[in-house]
């Protein structure tokens, strides 16, 4: 079985399977009369393939245990996947490059502070949403359309928290 330490979510340690979406560290503009701030283009979405459309939705997620236990990864290849959380929900990502298996020691394992959202890049392995203490919800973008967007990898994973 595979062992991480999740690590605290870093837009940097991040990059190479997708974007971390934080106002706290993205630019914006004014709109609305200079009363609403706009962070503009926090991430991009990905809709590949015949027929693709990019869909926003709610998923609700019942907490899990740590140290979490993973069977398997899965990955979107035609499109990205987006979760922000609703009320600063706390939640464990892990995620190994795209490809067509996955190297153990690719796989990396990070927590958020509750504010950060991530955006998994098309093809990225990642784990189901993991949210920890309490249930939560999250704003979902992903891609809607022909084709199969979901294939998942058998894999042993055990993580805990930093």
């Amino acid at each position: 079985m595979l062992k991480l330490n999740a690590q605290p979510l870093t837009p940097e340690a991040f990059a190479p399977f997708g974007d971390v979406i934080d106002t706290r560290t993205s630019e914006y503009f004014h709109i609305n009369a200079g009363r609403t701030r706009r962070y503009h283009d926090l991430a991009k979405v990905e809709t590949l393939g015949d027929e693709a459309h990019a869909l926003i939705s709610i998923f609700v997620s019942q907490p899990v245990e740590v140290p979490l236990v993973l069977e398997f990864l899965e990955r979107h290849p035609q499109g990205s996947q987006a979760f922000m959380p609703l009320h600063e929900e706390r939640f464990v990502i892990v995620v190994a490059p795209p490809g067509d298996e996955i190297d153990p020691q690719d796989v990396r394992a990070f927590v958020t502070d509750g504010r950060q959202g991530v955006n998994y890049r098309a093809g990225t392995w990642h784990a189901i949403q993991s949210v920890l203490e309490r249930a939560g919800e999250f704003l979902v973008v992903d891609r809607g359309g022909a084709g199969n967007n979901c294939d998942e990898h058998p894999l042993s994973v055990c993580v805990s928290l930093s």
